[in-house]
Parts: C-alpha cells; structure tokens; sequence
C-alpha cells in the first residue's frame, strides 16, 4: 500500500525522482559527465518507450545505434531525432528480433561500424509479466558470472510501469476502451516510462551497481522468484542451451 501511494502521489526515492519524473528530466545533468564518443544500442527504438530512450540520450550527446525492424519507421525516427538535435549522431541498422540470421546479420554490421559498446539497451516484449520476470533472472544470473571473472560490465533490470503505450491497446472494444479510459488516468506517459532506463544508463550513481532491479528511477526489491539464484541458472542454462541450437542449425 505504501508503495502504490508513493507511485501515484510521485514521491520521489532516495535518487531524488520517482514515477513522475520524466526522461529529460532524470538526465538533465547528464551533459557536463557523460564521456564523449559513448554509443548506445537501442533495440526497439522506433516507437513508444524505446523511441523516446533513444531521442532522449541522443539529445545528451550520445551515439545512439539503433535496431529495427521497419527501416522506414527508423529513418523517421532519425529525421525526428536530428531535427530536435541537429548534432545528434544515429545510426540505422536492421533486425528482426523473430529470426536468428537477422540477429547474426545486425551483430555482423554492427562490429563492422568499430564502435565502442558502452550501453544496451532491450527494449520491446511478449508476454509481459513472463518476459519481465525472465529479464530479472538473466540481468541477475549475467551479473554473477560476469563478477566472477571481475568483469566492469555492470547489467541491471528495469522496469517501466504502465505506460500510455500501443502494447496495452492490443484489444479493442466498448469494454476495454472504458476500462482504458479510466486506467489512462493512472497511467505513465511514454517519458515518464523511458526516465528509468535512461537514468540508470546515464546517472554516475549507477557506477559499480550490477544485478539490481529499478523501478521508478529507484533500486528496487522483487519478487522471491525473482531472486531464487537456481531459477536463474537454470533459465540461462536453457537459454545457452537453446541458442547453441540455433547456431548449429544455422551453420548446417
């Protein structure tokens, strides 16, 4: 209860934002710390929260790459981006997330550029509540392994709250048109939903911290599940499992 009364009432947690706060807003700073020549890889970043991430940090002076599917969408959105900022550097390149020769393919044209990778970012999901709870485990599982081999690559899941976006208008009609209405009220809009990703790329207090959940610009527990370390082994276990599957298949 706690909780819900401070996301509606956007009281701002220990970072000094909360649910109300925006992208622009959480990164406002940002220019006179961030290291020039940072790049970002943004999947997903044509539309609604992963386009408003890429506009926001390109604004910041960050190179941002980004994945799409519609490369027409994308070159709007570049056209977009540059006219806000006409300094913005963007980079287009084609994926589908559906098909692993498109991921090979991106992978491919992306190492081609001889670019730095300093943060990705994953944006677009199905099955809400399953593929976020799989994010959760695979940041924290990554984390671990990447500590083991005293790696500095930090990795951390978020998550956006209930944002005004297409994906929650997948259903239409007179039921869940009403239901929507009255939901919008309480909803995020598309900035408010991007603030924590970009926060927790940009921010300097992020530095160092690895294998944690945000919400609302703000660390954040998660569920028991969420943290059960031998789900999470063997989620990714499944996952290599699977992917050095697809590679073989690939290669045949």
């Amino acid at each position: 209860m706690k909780a819900a009364l401070r996301y509606l009432a956007g009281i701002a947690g220990p970072s000094g934002f909360g649910s109300n706060s925006t992208a622009e807003q959480v990164t406002q700073d940002c220019p006179s710390f961030v290291p020039s020549d940072l790049t970002a890889l943004i999947t997903g970043g044509t539309s609604g929260i992963g386009a408003e991430t890429a506009r926001v940090l390109a604004k910041r002076g960050v190179r941002v790459v980004i994945g799409a599917r519609d490369m027409n969408k994308a070159r709007e959105m570049k056209e977009n981006i540059q006219k806000e900022s006409p300094y913005a550097n963007v980079i287009m390149l084609q994926i589908d997330l559906s098909s692993f020769g498109s991921v090979q393919r991106f992978c491919s044209q992306f190492l081609a550029l001889q670019l730095p990778l300093n943060i990705l970012i994953f944006n677009g999901t199905r099955a809400y509540a399953q593929s976020k709870l799989a994010n959760i485990l695979h940041a924290k599982e990554i984390a671990r392994q990447l500590k083991e081999r005293n790696a500095r690559v930090s990795i951390n899941a978020v998550h956006p709250g209930i944002v005004k976006t297409g994906i929650i208008r997948a259903h239409k009609g007179l039921l869940t048109d009403s239901l929507f209405f009255i939901a919008s009220k309480l909803l995020k809009s598309t900035s408010q939903g991007a603030s924590t990703a970009c926060y927790v790329a940009l921010s300097p207090k992020i530095e160092g911290i690895s294998g944690k959940y945000f919400t609302d610009c703000n660390e954040s527990n998660c569920s028991s599940l969420a943290n059960d370390e031998w789900v999470a082994q063997k989620l990714w276990n499944n996952t290599h499992a699977l992917l050095h599957k697809l590679l073989c298949q690939a290669t045949i």
